[in-house]
């Protein structure tokens, strides 16, 4: 019988090391098997195939089978997936509806929270003498200024309100929060047309066209309106218009989002308030009503309205005022609770100073356009006509009525500066001391001065938002403070604050006339300064400010007793102050202030003859007492002329500078200065 024979593939051949598990059989690859030869010189190779036996597969029965395992579930798992889900779904539809419904309210709202919960904690932890997490107190002071400008300018709306709120009393904080704040009275973004005419739609029920009968085609029998603002603040923009029967007037139209907007923010100034009063132990909330309740009437356009007529009645009825000062009609038919239609202005702003100092150059014996309450000559239809046909993509319609600055364009109303800041001064005395309603917004953007056909100057005052009322006895009360402050009539000042709340009578009389009150004991700067000497600089100025916190809460004492009144008071104679420096201190601010003061207590029409009387005789003493007021404004004015010094109100500052040093603050800031 021959011996078996075998077959190898190449693969198999060349793999001889894989033999060796069995000598008679051993499987190299699946098929191929190997045996021994009867002669090894001779191999044959041959292909075989192996078929196993074939099986049918034949599934187990189920009762071989193990029992069913219970499905696995992740309850934990599903129930987070579901949150995120929801929290995604609920986050997305919150920003959509915050954002094209509720203009970014809730936004803003978060991003308020989050800039004054790090300010907040960051003064906590790092204010002391040696900060932990920053290099001094000065970097600590910027870093804040410039996150709370941020948030301010990036908010907007009644942000910007309270931004230029603290710009006006920014000379009592850190350098960097003066030269940061500086920047707040910068013109706001106008909105687009679209918006405005949604505010027209939704206040009126029509089209701008239909309630203010203009035509943006150029049809000659409709008035003219422009779609691009002329100025544009935090609240409202006002834009130019010539009515159907000629009258040129400012509408005034509030920002939509405003409106949406103002719950919330009120809201979380509120509370904001809570928090800092809690956080740094300063009685700030109290004041937040009464704030608040003056911001909200300062969005409502009706009581604008109200304000700027009844101030208008005041001054006509005012013989020192009449023809000096004036109040733009405001139009009741077009205008609603977000819109303000009054006439138009032509005038020079009172930041213009030397537009308002050089030399006339218009027709004599005729004023600026518009003053005293005449009509503006009419524009020219056609001209206009053929901007509207031509050249749609100019929106400046309004005729330029600036023949009087010549042909070079370098005249000016050739006013006396000494003439404009007695007005001012009257004007806003007037309100304080005899009428009780007081304008607490006079910076020179709302103050518009044109030129008499005598030569003298007229004041207009616009944008009547913002008013405080001061009740009768009040009044009463402010006047002989203001007089008392004048005579050094120490007893009399200390009943006064001691029946507002006030424990701290020299500060708040030094705050009250806007330079150090040297008729008092000094009793708080005394207390600031002891104790400080031989300490280093960082300790002394930390431990100085400490206590003029203390001498703050003094000031507001008595939360209940205080006049919330004095807030804006207090802005309003700070502004005018302002004004006075920067028109270079033509006037003696002071003395007109206290003249009125104190003629108010024989003019004012709610007292009675016998009190009057009284108070005619003192007066009279008063005005001779006030004789050294002007030997020093005539002093400082001589050393002006000379070049040895400021004005008056830069004196002032300067001496006001060197109380506040000693007290802990650095004042190197003008109210304007930006």
């Amino acid at each position: 019988m021959a011996p078996p024979s075998i077959s190898l593939c190449a693969r198999c051949l060349a793999k001889p090391t894989n033999l060796g598990l069995s000598r008679k059989y051993t499987s190299l690859a699946k098929g191929h098997a190997i045996l021994p030869q009867s002669t090894p010189s001779r191999r044959v190779l041959r292909r075989s195939v192996h078929t196993p036996d074939f099986n049918a597969f034949v599934p187990p029965s189920p009762s071989s089978l193990p029992k069913p395992a219970p499905p696995k579930y992740y309850p934990r798992t599903r129930k987070w997936t579901r949150r995120i889900i929801y929290i995604t779904l609920g986050g997305i539809a919150i920003y959509g509806v915050d954002k094209y419904f509720l203009y970014a309210s809730i936004t803003r709202t978060l991003r308020t929270f989050l800039t004054s919960l790090i300010t907040g904690l960051d003064y906590k932890i790092n204010f002391r003498p040696h900060p932990w997490f920053v290099e001094s107190l000065p970097a600590l002071h910027a870093r804040n200024a410039e996150r709370l400008f941020s948030l301010l300018q990036t908010n907007g709306g009644l942000y910007l309100k309270i931004g230029q709120a603290i710009a006006m009393q920014s000379a009592i904080l850190p350098p960097e929060f003066q030269k940061m704040f500086s920047k707040m009275f910068d013109d706001a973004p106008q909105n687009d047309w679209k918006e405005v005419e949604r505010v027209i739609q939704e206040d009126f029920g029509k089209s701008a066209e239909e309630v203010f009968g203009v035509s943006f085609v150029a049809d000659p029998e409709k008035g003219v309106m422009e779609r691009t603002a002329r100025a544009s603040a935090s609240v409202a923009q006002v834009h130019w218009a010539k009515l159907q029967d000629g009258r040129e007037v400012a509408v005034k139209i509030q920002k939509r989002e405003i409106a949406r907007q103002l719950g919330f923010d009120l809201w979380t100034f509120k509370v904001v308030a809570r928090i800092y009063t809690w956080l740094f132990e300063l009685p700030l909330y109290s004041l937040v009503p009464y704030i608040s309740e003056r911001l909200r009437l300062e969005t409502d356009f009706i009581n604008e309205a109200d304000n700027s007529e009844r101030m208008a009645k005041l001054v006509a009825g005012e013989s020192r005022l009449r023809g000096r000062v004036y109040v733009p009609k405001v139009y009741r038919e077009l205008s609603s609770r977000r819109i303000m239609t009054a006439e138009w202005i032509e005038g020079v702003r009172l930041w213009d100073k030397q537009v308002l100092t050089r030399p006339w150059q218009g027709s004599r014996r005729q004023g600026s356009p518009g003053s005293g309450g005449k009509p503006l000559d009419p524009p020219n239809e056609k001209a206009i006509a053929e901007i509207i046909r031509n050249h749609p993509e100019k929106e400046h319609l309004k005729p330029n009525r600036e023949v009087w600055r010549g042909v070079n364009g370098k005249g000016g109303l050739g006013v006396s500066l000494k003439d404009v800041m007695t007005t001012m001064v009257d004007l806003f005395s007037a309100q304080m001391f005899l009428w009780g309603w007081v304008h607490c917004d006079p910076h020179p953007g709302n103050i518009f001065i044109r030129r008499l056909p005598s030569g003298k100057p007229e004041l207009v005052l616009i944008d009547h938002g913002l008013y405080v009322h001061m009740e009768p006895n009040f009044r009463h009360q402010y006047s002989l403070f203001w007089k008392s402050l004048m005579t050094f009539d120490n007893e009399t000042i200390q009943e006064i604050v001691k029946g507002w709340g006030i424990t701290s009578p020299d500060v708040f009389a030094s705050a009250t006339l806007m330079r150090p009150y040297t008729g008092g004991d000094n009793s708080t700067s005394m207390e600031i300064r002891q104790g400080l000497s031989g300490k280093e600089r960082q300790e002394r100025a930390y431990e100085m400010q400490q206590k003029m916190r203390k001498g703050i809460k003094g000031i507001l004492g008595d939360e209940k007793k205080w006049p919330r009144e004095l807030i804006f008071i207090g802005r309003n104679m700070r502004i005018v102050q302002g004004n006075n420096q920067f028109l270079g201190s033509p006037v003696n601010r002071i003395k007109i202030t206290g003249t009125w003061a104190s003629r108010a207590l024989v003019d004012s029409p709610d007292l009675s003859f016998g009190e009057k009387f009284r108070n005619l005789g003192r007066h009279l003493i008063f005005k001779m007492v006030l004789f050294s007021s002007d030997v020093v404004f005539y002093a400082s004015k001589i050393r002006q002329f000379l070049g040895r010094g400021g004005g008056m109100e830069d004196e002032v500052e300067a001496s006001m500078r060197k109380m506040a040093g000693d007290m802990g603050f650095e004042l190197n800031h003008k109210v304007f200065d930006g």
